[in-house]
């Protein structure tokens, strides 16, 4: 072999040598950008998990994964802004305040809601603590890097730190006849002790940060400076008047969410981002003149009554106000569906394909702090990207794949079956709901259980009889 042949085989070697599982290269793709118009027959090139090149006939390494993407569209991964999937445990309805837990210790990497949640295109998702607390716990936003057993790898790194408040009945209902056990405080029995827990809280944030800013300054002087005690609750509360933890509160009605800005305002908190807010449309100037957020439903009302007054035209008043308006699925199955939501927008408010579809992209990605990472298709973002067989806002639309850093986590056509297991409570169990009987090892996805063997032949009897 002559010298010119190694060299060329040397060359080819190092070509293909440098693709890796996260590359991939999108082929005449209709490229649904969000943040700079749609492009036709375009090309996009992930390398390293990054979008590296959007441009027509890139050339690419030797080897790379190729996708016809002909006739197809390609779209950001779809952001939850509201979700509880992963979860094992949901709320830590112990006291009105719990502030200190924290969502990162529960997540359940090995959900199978992580993959249905991918059939829908969804790539990202904010999993949150339930709203049973005037101030809850601190949650987690996750990337749907289905597969693994590790729960650091399903993790967002580098996300913002969130925490979850909640407004009205559900608060009241947990706590309000508890009563305060002798200690004085407040249990909230009513909208006024849920504002009052909440200020109570703040204040004593605010004292807690002020007595560790005075300790820091003397120490510098001082060498025996005594610091404060620490406490974890506190400090929760102090990063969220610094800014360091941003607010997401669960409301439906508009005085309270205007009670909420008001007590924010006091202490000088301006990050927060309104769930569910089914009356924000009532006040969405004074919510955009705060700069505050809403994250929606589509078309959810009447389960309660607070839920009572609402409108499908919801998030197209609270977006054509200016304020920065995601839609949600606070649902294990919704979230395979909020493409179907998005576009629900267009026939409830007549918002244009790009503004209904920012609403499950870059608009979340904003609520969460991660829209220099996500939420667009862009050079430089990661690769989260849903291809769709037909434009995502039609109904006959459907997720064909759907990549989480440039690697292939859901395929509708090769996917084998046992991916799409469906869990029936009377016949067979995965992975996730093993976990019940306390057994010290991890059932894999794909294993079929017996629900007799576990729970014995009573077990629907006994349920009955509760």
């Amino acid at each position: 072999m002559n010298r010119f042949t190694l060299i060329c085989a040397a060359l080819v070697f190092l070509l293909a040598g440098s693709v890796s599982a996260q590359d991939v290269l999108f082929r005449n793709a209709t490229v649904l950008t969000i943040t700079d118009g749609d492009l036709e027959n375009t090309d996009v090139l992930v390398s390293g998990g990054i979008i590296t090149e959007i441009g027509s006939n890139i050339r690419a390494p030797r080897g790379i994964t190729e996708v016809d993407a002909t006739g197809k569209y390609l779209m950001p991964g779809i952001i939850d802004a509201h979700s509880h999937i992963a979860l094992s445990s949901v709320n830590e309805g112990s006291s009105p305040v719990t502030a200190e837990v924290s969502m990162e210790d529960v997540v359940n990497p090995y959900h199978l809601g992580i993959y249905r949640a991918l059939a829908g295109g969804v790539t990202t998702s904010h999993t949150m603590h339930g709203s049973a607390n005037v101030i809850g716990g601190q949650n987690e936003t996750i990337k749907h890097r289905f597969g693994t057993k590790d729960p650091d790898v399903v993790r967002f790194e580098g996300a913002p730190r969130t925490i979850k408040f909640a407004l009205g009945e559900n608060p009241t209902r947990v706590h309000g006849n508890r009563g305060s056990g002798g200690t004085g405080a407040i249990v909230p029995a009513t909208r006024m002790g849920v504002e009052q827990v909440l200020r109570g809280s703040f204040e004593n944030g605010k004292r807690y940060m002020e007595a560790w800013d005075a300790y820091t300054a003397e120490a510098v002087t001082n060498p025996r400076a005594v610091p404060p005690a620490y406490n974890n609750r506190l400090e929760v509360m102090a990063d969220i008047l610094r800014g360091d933890v941003l607010v997401h509160c669960h409301s439906y009605r508009a005085d309270e969410i205007l009670m909420l800005t008001r007590v924010l305002n006091d202490y000088g908190v301006r990050k927060i981002t309104f769930q569910h807010a089914n009356e924000a449309f009532k006040v969405a100037p004074e919510l955009a003149a705060y700069g505050a957020y809403a994250s929606v439903f589509a078309d959810w009302w009447s389960y309660k009554f607070e839920v009572y007054y609402s409108t499908s035209y919801n998030a197209a008043i609270l977006m054509r106000n200016g304020v920065v308006t995601s839609i949600n699925s606070d649902s294990g199955e919704l979230n395979r569906h909020l493409y179907h939501e998005a576009a629900k927008s267009q026939r409830y408010g007549g918002l244009t394909d790009a503004e209904a579809l920012s609403m499950i992209t870059i608009y979340p990605a904003i609520q969460l702090g991660i829209q220099d990472r996500v939420g667009s298709i862009e050079i430089g973002k990661d690769g989260d990207l849903a291809l769709f067989d037909g434009h995502p806002l039609s109904v006959y639309a459907i997720p064909a794949m759907t990549f989480v850093d440039g690697i292939k986590y859901f395929d509708r056509f090769e996917d084998a079956d046992d991916m799409r297991l469906q869990i029936s409570p009377t016949a067979e169990i995965g992975a996730f709901e093993g976990q019940i009987t306390g057994r010290d090892h991890i059932h894999d996805e794909t294993e079929v259980l017996d629900f007799f063997e576990l729970f014995g032949e009573d077990i629907l009897t006994t349920i009955d009889s509760q």
